[in-house]
């Protein structure tokens, strides 16, 4: 599996990096888990601070197209993704925050 980097743009804001990626593979399109570690790996991160929001595999290629969301840190992505990302990336929602949600219920 090959990652090629085609855009990244700075969000200073939200303490990351949008990522757009072309992923060539030899099978058959490789899981949200196996292409978030390797874009980490390319990109010297952390699995947790590496949110995949998007692949698309165009029928019988063997290109996939993604958008990614690199952050500075794990916390950072955790305070600012939606739930169903986090819970789609497998990155640990934040203990405190399943507390108190629990205790104001």
């Amino acid at each position: 599996m090959e990652i090629e980097i085609i855009a990244e743009e700075e969000n200073p804001m939200l303490h990351r990096t949008d990522v757009r990626f072309e992923l060539t593979h030899e099978e058959a399109t490789p899981s949200r888990l196996q292409v978030r570690d390797s874009l980490a790996a390319t990109l010297d991160k952390g699995s947790d601070e590496v949110v995949i929001r998007k692949l698309d595999t165009k029928f019988g290629m063997r290109k996939t197209v993604g958008d990614a969301k690199v952050y500075e840190s794990a916390d950072d992505a955790r305070d600012v993704e939606q739930d169903h990302m986090l819970e789609r990336n497998k990155i640990e929602a934040d203990a405190d925050a399943e507390e108190a949600a629990a205790d104001g219920e």
